[in-house]
């Protein structure tokens, strides 16, 4: 699979958080291949089983809900990336203008100029809009020209923001309503040394990271069944996490998201470069048997990582999954990223590839007693 152009079509799809379906769709056709079922949870997570080589394990679809290494079941280890993306939403129609708020955690100092779509319902239901079910649009404010002088310098709210998408009036009332989305228009841009801008990277690049390692796993005997999610509702608080991991009940988990990459500005303690590989977190949320053998699954395929403590709350999927059901074992691979919420978001491939390939000897190298081994270095004594 090119990876590049994974990147792309996952980053230009469509799936503002609460309303997933298009880059759900989108992923079904790429996962259909590599995995063995797929099915979308009762919340809108795409849920997907690469079937382990292990004795035991259910005839049923998915199996029965059973946590661990269940007797007569696999062992389930389960990989959560989100693919939602922020977004906007219209909260009033004025004059042939749209008044907008955000849609998790749109940044509005970096709105102005932004191409956008407006995904207008009542242009779904009619079809009858010039642009055909969506509109291209623009985010605009004041000339500075027309302020008042004390308000040239301060940051624009929220209530002087409008989208334009260049009707008249009266289409624009008859095909926009109050609630319709609205999603960046932004085509990736490859930039020099294999680094790519655009929008959604947070999270459709670990999304990205879960497929090609799915991919290398195909060529690969692996003991475990893995069940890869690419969760919803991340960014309005973890809740495709929440669900996903209570009906999968895996004995074992790994998040994938994105932290801070190094850029002017930006403290060197909060941040990480781009190019010198994934990062495994290390803190209360991550269990550290899982931390260790990422890191020496790592070591031992010579995959350069990078290390970043968190002391407390992740703000991953992490979090969510560490604490469901009874407690899962829990680790977080992250990707570094800069420019975080912006339409610009910039990734460094080779981070892409070098986590790919540590997820994937990582579930090849889970033996199937793995638990067992995990728990027993926590409850023997020790001299």
């Amino acid at each position: 699979m090119e990876v590049i152009s994974l990147l792309k079509q996952l980053s230009e799809a469509t799936g503002i958080t609460g309303f997933e379906e298009p880059v759900c769709e989108r992923l079904r056709h790429i996962w259909a291949p590599l995995t063995d079922e797929m099915q979308v949870g009762k919340l809108g997570s795409l849920i997907a089983l690469k079937r382990g080589a292990a004795p035991g394990g259910s005839p049923e679809p998915f199996g029965k809900l059973r946590a661990g290494s269940a007797e007569g079941s696999r062992p389930r280890l389960m990989l959560a990336a989100h693919m939602d993306e922020i977004g906007l939403r219209v909260t009033g129609v004025e004059d042939g203008f749209l008044r907008v708020t955000r849609v998790g955690g749109t940044d509005r100092r970096v709105l102005l100029g932004s191409e956008v779509i407006v995904h207008a319902t009542r242009a779904r239901a009619t079809r009858a809009s010039r642009g055909g079910r969506d509109l291209p649009g623009i985010v605009a404010t004041r000339p500075p020209h027309v302020l008042p002088p004390r308000e040239r310098k301060k940051t624009v709210g929220w209530d002087q923001i409008f989208v334009d998408v260049g009707l008249p009036p009266r289409e624009v009332a008859r095909l926009v309503s109050v609630g319709d989305l609205i999603s960046f228009r932004r085509e990736m841009a490859e930039l020099k040394n294999r680094r790519l801008a655009g929008k959604a990277f947070d999270d459709r690049a670990c999304v990205a990271i879960l497929t090609l390692a799915l991919e290398q796993l195909a060529e690969t005997r692996h003991a475990w069944d893995v069940f890869a999610v690419a969760t919803v509702q991340e960014e309005i608080g973890l809740k495709g996490a929440v669900t996903a991991a209570y009906g999968v009940a895996p004995g074992l988990a790994v998040a994938l998201d994105v932290t801070f990459g190094k850029q002017p500005g930006a403290p060197d303690v909060d941040t990480l470069p781009l190019g010198e590989g994934p990062v495994i977190a290390i803190g209360p949320n991550f269990h550290p048997g899982v931390v260790a053998r990422l890191k020496e699954v790592a070591e031992a395929h010579e995959i350069p990582y990078q290390l970043e403590p968190i002391p407390g709350r992740s703000g991953t999927d992490a979090w969510a999954i560490q604490v469901t059901r009874e407690g899962v074992p829990t680790g977080l691979v992250s990707l570094p990223l800069r420019y975080m919420h912006q339409p610009v978001e910039t990734l460094d491939v080779l981070d892409v590839e070098r986590a790919a390939r540590l997820l994937a000897v990582f579930i090849a190298g889970l033996e199937a007693d793995f638990l067992e081994k995990l728990a027993s270095n926590f409850t023997e004594p020790r001299e």
